[in-house]
């Protein structure tokens, strides 16, 4: 299995609403299949789909699908100062704030949200990870 995430699907109470809020934060939809919703990101992709179609393709109800599962988004930006209105505007989306944007222990800047179906976003900057020109993330960062 080569080191890559290729898609990431999000499972969502309501498909046209979660596409607007992902919308409000400046993303734009490709075509995609009736159904699903999709982002091309910077080498993969996001794709919203119905959580019970979802639960459906796993063999199991939308109510055995629960809460906080224990994974985190992140969107890494490349200014401390680009946190704090990142976060505003997913609350302004619809979004809930979980912790707002401050210092962190390993020397970055970050906070969280949650989206409309409660998948939990890390917004952060992280000064020992520079993104490359194009915006991708490496952990140990790029040199130009």
């Amino acid at each position: 299995m080569d080191q890559r995430v290729s898609l990431i699907t999000l499972g969502v109470e309501d498909l046209e609403k979660a596409a607007v809020f992902y919308e409000c934060l400046g993303w734009k939809r490709v075509d995609s299949p009736d159904g699903v919703v999709v982002y091309d990101l910077i080498g993969q992709a996001l794709g919203l789909y119905p959580k019970a179609a979802l639960a459906e393709e796993l063999g199991m109800t939308k109510d055995d699908i629960g809460g906080f599962s224990g994974i985190t988004l992140a969107h890494n930006l490349s200014a401390k100062e680009d946190v704090a209105p990142l976060l505003e505007r997913a609350e302004k989306a619809g979004g809930r704030i979980l912790k707002s944007a401050q210092e962190v222990f390993w020397g970055g800047y970050h906070g969280y949200f949650a989206d409309l179906d409660g998948h939990v976003w890390e917004i952060a900057y992280n000064p020992f990870a520079p993104l490359s020109e194009a915006g991708a993330f490496c952990w140990n960062g790029y040199s130009e």
